[in-house]
């Protein structure tokens, strides 16, 4: 099911919650001085899909949540990896990067209110010369203000083994190497797996893969657009790091976050060069960071997130979409013209597989590289 996406579609679920551990209590000196006037701080401790690292690390957001008594002290994991294999009765909450990863933790920690404080579209970091090449080729085009990568066009392009240096007329980016964009690891990044849900929609005839005579029918060529990539890294941060440093040779087309590239632009530190620019994958699926409450202080921290002017707006400094759009639309005031590429709202935004599916295609995937 396609849908439509605006500036402040975030959303917050809220049902109900059962609560399964209860958070530290802290009485030293640094903590209490965080806090200000609080007589003890509470520590909180939990798990967060790794881009958000940089959220929680920032001193403000510190104070945010130190004017609320609260220290938050989380670890750093991939999304699958916090959905299988961490061992969560150590936090008091879980903040996964898609709602299929928050899913299985809700049903499996029977808990029943969850929180979706901000998302993130998923987008392509790219440059000028190559949106006029793919432009020419029919397979981007300009949709409102800003430009979209056809998902369909670009997979008949994989499948056919095209390479670069054979589109048509092309001048700028002449590459004896196939078109392909750059993603992380499917085996361990959420990024990966948000890219192998756009593909498999389009594959499926722009259905969502709902069953395993669909999942037999995307894997061949969703497999291929890993395959293709030789070694990939772990965690977007590398391919977008590449992306910002080494320039459009090595990496031409990188499957990001947009908050990612909306952050680097508030930087205002030069990183995004002006013959950088992003697209959108048409159609594209949303990250959405879903915290799962494990303790009543964890179930604190999401109201927070949720609720918080403060939290909000630098939620939004980070990149993220959230429930108040004014927030966004206030970074991206302030980047100026360089902005430019940034959609406000997005009209074609479809759904991930349910978590099973994707377990079961990912698992295909990373078993066709050991082939």
């Amino acid at each position: 099911m396609r849908r439509w996406f605006g500036i402040g579609m975030a959303t917050v679920l809220v049902v109900g919650v059962v609560f399964v551990a209860v958070a530290g209590r802290d009485q030293g000196t640094d903590e209490k001085a965080a806090a200000g006037d609080c007589g003890s701080t509470t520590i909180v401790r939990g798990v967060v899909g790794s881009e958000k690292s940089a959220f929680f690390a920032d001193p403000r957001v510190r104070d945010a949540f130190a004017t609320h008594c609260l220290v938050i002290k989380v670890d750093p994991a991939g999304s699958r990896e916090i959905a299988t294999t961490v061992d969560l009765d150590r936090y008091q909450f879980a903040f996964p990067s898609s709602s299929p990863a928050a899913e299985k933790l809700q049903r499996a920690r029977s808990v029943q209110r969850v929180y979706t404080p901000f998302s993130s579209p998923m987008a392509v970091a790219t440059f000028a010369p190559i949106v006029r090449t793919l432009t020419a080729a029919g397979v981007v085009r300009r949709t409102g203000t800003y430009s979209v990568l056809d998902m369909a066009k670009y997979l008949d392009l994989v499948a056919r083994g095209v390479r670069w240096d054979a589109l048509p007329g092309n001048t700028d980016y002449p590459a004896r190497k196939s078109v392909l964009v750059t993603t992380t690891d499917p085996r361990s990044s959420n990024s990966a797996a948000m890219y192998a849900a756009i593909a498999s929609y389009v594959l499926n005839g722009d259905a969502v893969v709902q069953d395993k005579a669909a999942e037999k029918r995307v894997l061949p060529t969703l497999s291929k657009l890993f395959l293709g990539q030789g070694y990939t890294d772990n965690s977007t941060e590398g391919p977008f790091e590449d992306y910002l440093a080494t320039g459009i040779g090595k990496t031409p087309l990188v499957m990001i976050y947009e908050a990612q590239y909306v952050a680097r632009l508030n930087r205002a530190d030069g990183a995004i060069r002006p013959d950088m620019t992003l697209i959108y994958p048409s159609p594209t699926v949303l990250s959405k960071h879903t915290l799962v409450p494990l303790a009543p202080a964890g179930d604190q921290v999401g109201e927070l997130l949720t609720s918080d002017p403060t939290l909000t707006a630098l939620a939004a400094e980070h990149g993220y979409r959230t429930a108040s759009p004014g927030a966004f639309r206030s970074v991206l005031d302030r980047a100026g013209p360089a902005a430019a590429p940034i959609a406000g709202d997005l009209v074609d935004v479809v759904e991930p597989p349910a978590y099973e599916t994707s377990e079961r295609l990912l698992n295909a995937i990373a078993d066709a590289y050991n082939r």
